[in-house]
C-alpha cells in the first residue's frame, strides 16, 4: 500500500493541515504527475524508486514541514540525491503544466489586483562560515613571505 493512501483516511481537515492542501488538490496534482510520468515512461530507462503518489506526498511534506533531505530519504527509504531530484521534477511538472502556477510580478501588480494582499513566504536563515577565498589569499601571502626571507 502507498504511503499517501494512508493519509486519505484522515477526514479532510485534518488532511489539510498535514499536507497543505485538500484531498481534491491533492488528487488533481496526482493526475498531472501520473500522466507526466506514463509520457516519460514511453521514452523507456529505469522505473522511479517511488509511485507517483509517494513523489508528491513526499514532496508536500518537503514543502510543509521543511524537513531535511536526509530525513525523508530515510523515510522513504531512497537516497538523498533521489529525495532532490524527485522534488525538482515534481515542482518542474507542475510548473509545465501551468496549473499551480503563481502568476508573474506584471500580473500581480495589475490594475485587477489592486487592493488584494498577498503573502509570500521567504525566510531563509543565513549560514555562518568562513570564506574560502580568504584563506587561499592568506596561504598565498605567507608563502611570499617565506620565500624573501631565504632569499636574504
Amino acid at each position: 500500500m502507498e504511503r499517501w493512501r494512508r493519509a486519505f483516511a484522515e477526514n479532510d481537515k485534518d488532511f489539510k493541515e498535514l499536507f497543505g492542501v485538500k484531498k481534491e488538490i491533492f488528487l488533481h496534482m496526482h493526475d498531472i504527475l501520473t500522466a507526466a510520468a506514463l509520457e516519460r515512461r514511453k521514452k523507456g530507462g529505469r522505473r522511479p524508486a517511488l509511485s507517483p503518489g509517494d513523489q508528491l506526498f513526499m514532496t508536500l511534506q518537503y514543502w510543509r514541514e521543511y524537513r531535511t533531505m536526509k530525513h525523508l530519504a530515510f523515510d522513504f527509504g531512497i537516497s538523498k540525491s533521489t529525495v532532490s531530484d524527485t522534488i525538482t521534477l515534481v515542482e518542474n511538472v507542475f510548473i509545465q503544466s501551468g496549473v499551480f502556477r503563481l502568476p508573474g510580478k506584471k500580473a500581480l501588480l495589475s490594475k485587477e489586483n489592486e487592493g488584494r494582499t498577498f503573502v509570500v513566504d521567504v525566510t531563509e536563515s543565513p549560514i555562518m562560515r568562513p570564506k574560502k577565498a580568504e584563506r587561499v589569499v592568506l596561504r598565498k601571502e605567507k608563502a611570499a613571505y617565506d620565500k624573501d626571507a631565504n632569499h636574504c
